[in-house]
């Protein structure tokens, strides 16, 4: 292992063993639910703001999905299910969807839900004015209109596969709080109305995110009385956090799972672990606006000058996957006739000597007197940091000239990737599952606030993209998609790493978490949670 890489264990070793537990509750007695308590976790990165369409990343969706509901959500086994839908139905030629949505159901304003609502909430994603990379999925809906107060239709001029995913994904806003607001600066993004489980109490900027149970929720109230989210960017002090009791679960990263964890018996006693495979993978990607980047054959040469297998070892200790393709391994989406690109130095040598680069005084390839060097962006994130550091080995050992340069998210967001200020990143996407990839990789998301931030263009991959979604049969569909996933393989416009297990820390005291894990994850029945009155913290009380 890397120098760099143990010693940053090593003091994640030490760091957690100079604790002293001094809680001898036996968290193994059995409780009855009841109501009440809070559960306090973390998060790396704060959100941007809390609508969704408009944030585009991850921590902005986990505490929004909270507050708001789509007309769909997925069951504990990955099926469909109504959310603010009460059933749909899909017309015979598979371009009608009509919903019929619950009654009587309030906003956390005491304001009812209608029809209206979800017809705005359309209008605003499909809206060229809005700065969303989510609005495609939507323009396909070639009308949509309110029946009545409580029936929505959606119609397409062809057959859309992923159509109730969408619905699925896309938060219904109140158009009542919205309709005079400008959606890409409103005070509504950082105090939202939903009509979920949770409402938003407080917001302390660096600090934390405060939910309070909504009791207008469309679902009834959870029993949980609050979720407390709390801004620690760093994964050690969040693990200090966990095993003073100050916080209740987070995501572990491999070191403290495999080796801080068996190695002291009473963390066993307080908290439970759980695995399963992540709904996200890691990758190496380029601006391909930038030389050298716009030359396959200087990214073919990275790629094979870095070890894949190298980093899933030593950044997550074995605990992750090389992937081909952004779907997950072993799912049906996976294209598993793709040869892996394996690491071979001299093949690298040759690609880069073809394209006219060779080594000069200083062991560095040099074309037309200018260095073959770059700058790696990425956040603040350990595991995407020591992948970096990885990676800026391997290349300097054959001889490019690596920088890393590590930002916080919302910076890393606002100042680099939506103004294509960047020359490589390290970054991860989610593993969806549709297999659907058009926001992401068609030429025509490339605009401001968009996903194809790398600038990739591709004619035939466009036209796998289109036709991948107006194709029902899955068997045709998966020809389309290995197809897609083989060409950017080919050219890699970006470097699949690896797609990590998720690895979650949960206090005993937390009940109800199903111990066997559903396909849907761990968190799936978070609102059915509870935290008996004696495992509670101490609170106030008149």
């Amino acid at each position: 292992m890397h120098k760099f890489l143990a010693l940053l264990f090593l003091s994640l070793v030490v760091g957690c063993n100079n604790s002293q537990n001094l809680d001898n509750t036996n968290y193994d007695d059995p409780a009855l639910p009841e109501s009440g308590g809070a559960l306090t976790n973390a998060m790396i990165g704060e959100p941007n703001n809390l609508i969704a369409m408009i944030a585009g990343d991850s921590a902005s969706s986990a505490i929004a999905g909270q507050i708001f509901n789509a007309l769909l959500k997925y069951d504990e086994n990955l099926g469909f299910e109504g959310d603010l839908a009460d059933s749909w139905i899909i017309s015979d030629d598979y371009k009608k969807i009509t919903f019929n949505l619950k009654q009587d159901i309030k906003w956390a304003d005491d304001k009812p839900f209608t029809c209206e609502d979800v017809l705005f909430t359309w209008k605003k994603v499909t809206d060229p004015d809005t700065r969303t990379p989510y609005g495609s999925d939507y323009q396909l809906v070639s009308s949509a209109s309110c029946v009545n107060d409580y029936t929505f239709t959606a119609e397409y001029d062809e057959p859309y596969a992923p159509a109730l995913e969408t619905w699925s994904s896309l938060h219904i806003l109140p158009e009542h709080l919205l309709k005079d607001e400008d959606i890409n600066d409103t005070y509504f993004s950082l105090r939202p109305t939903g009509s979920n489980y949770y409402a938003l109490d407080e917001w302390t900027t660096g600090q934390q995110v405060k939910l309070k149970t909504n009791p207008n929720s469309v679902h009834g109230r959870p029993l949980l009385e609050e979720k407390i989210t709390r801004i620690i960017p760093d994964l050690s002090s969040q693990f200090m956090e966990l095993i003073a009791g100050n916080i209740d679960l987070m995501s572990i990263n491999p070191i403290q799972y495999s080796r801080v964890f068996p190695s002291r018996s009473e963390l066993n006693d307080k908290i439970n672990l759980y695995k399963e495979m992540g709904n996200g993978y890691t990758y190496f990607g380029f601006n391909l606006k930038k030389k050298p980047f716009d030359d396959v054959n200087i990214r073919k040469a990275i790629s094979y000058a870095i070890n894949k297998e190298e980093i899933i070892n030593g950044v997550l200790l074995g605990l992750g996957e090389e992937i081909t393709s952004p779907y997950k391994p072993g799912t049906y989406w996976e294209n598993k006739s793709i040869n892996k690109i394996s690491f071979d130095v001299s093949r690298s040598r040759e690609l880069l000597e073809t394209s006219g680069y060779q080594l000069n005084a200083n062991n560095i390839y040099e074309k037309d007197g200018k260095t073959l060097a770059f700058e790696i962006l990425t956040n603040q994130n350990k595991q995407r940091e020591m992948t970096a550091v990885l990676i800026q080995r391997r290349l300097q050992d054959i001889g490019i000239d690596v920088s890393i340069r590590v930002i916080e998210w919302a910076s890393f967001v606002n100042r680099f990737i939506k103004t294509g200020e960047f020359e490589a990143v390290v970054l991860g996407w989610s593993l969806s599952l549709d297999p659907d990839q058009y926001n992401i990789w068609h030429s025509s998301q490339q605009g401001p606030g968009q996903f194809n931030f790398i600038g990739y263009n591709n004619p035939r991959v466009d036209t796998l993209l289109e036709e991948g979604r107006k194709e029902l049969n899955n068997e045709k569909r998966k020809q389309i998609y290995d197809e897609f996933s083989k060409i950017i393989y080919d050219e890699q416009p970006i470097i699949y790493l690896y797609a990590g297990y998720g690895l979650t820390a949960i206090h005993k005291k937390i009940k109800g978490v199903k111990r066997v894990t559903p396909p849907a994850g761990v968190f799936h029945n978070d609102y059915e949670w509870y935290i008996p009155k004696k495992f509670r913290r101490n609170e106030m009380s008149l």
